[in-house]
């Protein structure tokens, strides 16, 4: 894997192995049936080649797991890549391949791969997995899609499988790359599979740039498809923005930084002060270093981080934030963590929120001077690293 991702304080390694959710278990149920040694003779893979399939999982990539254990075991010679956009689910595919059908430690298969990355790597492939939730965003899952048609050789085969058993969208989605889309309904879902008969003729971009003013100055952003918030400027962002000053030479930490738009604001008000972007998502920090290219920053950097243990603790003069909602405060926990060991003794933590009750009720656990006070439709909060235990 190309990111550290390591357990911290709070985070517990991965401890069982999950059944898999309903997309997983269809999927891997019709890839059981594979015959791997007609794949290999269609698409003319020479005993000494390897098949190359990538995996992209809403779950744990049981079904690449399986595939790369049969391969051992039988000496197919596929090499399984799972890969995600996001570090912390990264970190727990790698921790739950690691352990063996009885939970004990078990090696991970040496032709299995989990990748972190933005994007998948530009290589060719022969087989694309992908599983999807009905419910997830459909831009990222359109972006997925094309992104490993794109990859296939031709004759290569892309697999896709929904938990909607009366899905009509990923079947059109598909049909869109290749008029021939086979179908296979389950209970709990469907099965699609289409084989590569030429090249894209269009590609779609799911990027987006768009502008914002902070301080007078013209900032540009790029969004994409599974960073918060997609095409458009989020208004905690623009509260966050308003709420804070920039001093010269001071040095700042946006936690959790999204496409970038605090980041980058704050960086563009005072080249003197330096600002480091850190962010779970690999692509949020695709996002940041596009905008870094945009507006010719020079005092921003950035971090792909889960662990909320970052490169220079105790150091930095204030930290911002904008945790999310969900997890019953879980992740807002380790957002408030994560700011005091980021910060110097004295530093100043300030983040928005819509939820003032529980930062009036918790700041104190970490942070004195705690103040939480309205910003229009939200909440500012702020509070000042002890300068001793």
């Amino acid at each position: 894997m190309n990111e550290s991702l390591s357990p911290s304080e709070g985070y517990e390694p991965v401890a069982r192995r999950l059944p898999p959710r309903a997309e997983e278990a269809i999927l891997q149920g019709v890839l059981a049936d594979w015959d791997w040694s007609a794949f290999r003779k269609k698409l003319g893979i020479s005993p000494e080649d390897s098949i190359r399939l990538v995996s992209i999982s809403s779950g744990r990539h049981q079904t690449a797991e399986a595939i790369a254990r049969r391969s051992i075991r039988e000496s197919l010679g596929i090499d399984v890549q799972c890969f995600h956009i996001d570090s912390f689910q990264a970190s727990r595919t790698e921790g739950h391949v690691q352990l063996g059908e009885d939970n004990s430690p078990a090696p991970q298969p040496e032709n299995l791969e989990v990748l972190c990355a933005a994007d998948l790597p530009e290589r060719p492939i022969h087989l694309g997995v992908l599983s999807l939730v009905a419910t997830g965003e459909a831009e990222l899952s359109r972006d997925y899609m094309q992104q490993q048609f794109e990859r296939l050789v031709i004759g290569g085969v892309l697999v896709v499988s929904v938990d909607n058993p009366d899905d009509r969208w990923v079947h059109d989605q598909l049909k869109s790359f290749e008029k021939s889309v086979k179908v296979r309904k389950q209970d709990q879902g469907i099965v699609y599979w289409i084989e590569k008969t030429a090249e894209l003729k269009k590609r779609k971009d799911f990027s987006c740039e768009l502008a914002y003013r902070d301080c007078d100055e013209l900032i540009k952003l790029v969004t994409r498809p599974g960073v918060f918030s997609h095409r458009q400027l989020d208004n905690g962002a623009r509260q966050l923005l308003d709420a804070v000053d920039v001093y010269p030479e001071s040095k700042l930490i946006d936690i959790g930084c999204g496409a970038g738009s605090v980041a980058l604001g704050l960086a563009k008000r005072d080249p003197s002060a330096r600002v480091h972007a850190v962010d779970a998502n690999a692509r949020a920090i695709d996002c940041v270093k596009r905008g870094i290219r945009l507006n010719g920053l020079e005092n921003l950097t950035t971090e792909v981080n889960w662990t909320g243990v970052y490169g220079q603790p105790d150091s930095f003069d204030m930290a911002l934030a904008n945790p999310p909602y969900f997890g019953d405060f879980h992740i807002a926990e380790k957002f408030l963590a994560a700011a005091h060991r980021s910060l110097r003794p004295g530093g100043r933590l300030v983040l928005v929120t819509k939820h003032p009750n529980w930062y009036e009720e918790n700041l104190g656990r970490w942070f004195d001077e705690g103040e939480v006070f309205p910003s229009r439709r939200y909440h500012i909060a702020s509070g000042v690293k002890p300068k001793s235990n």
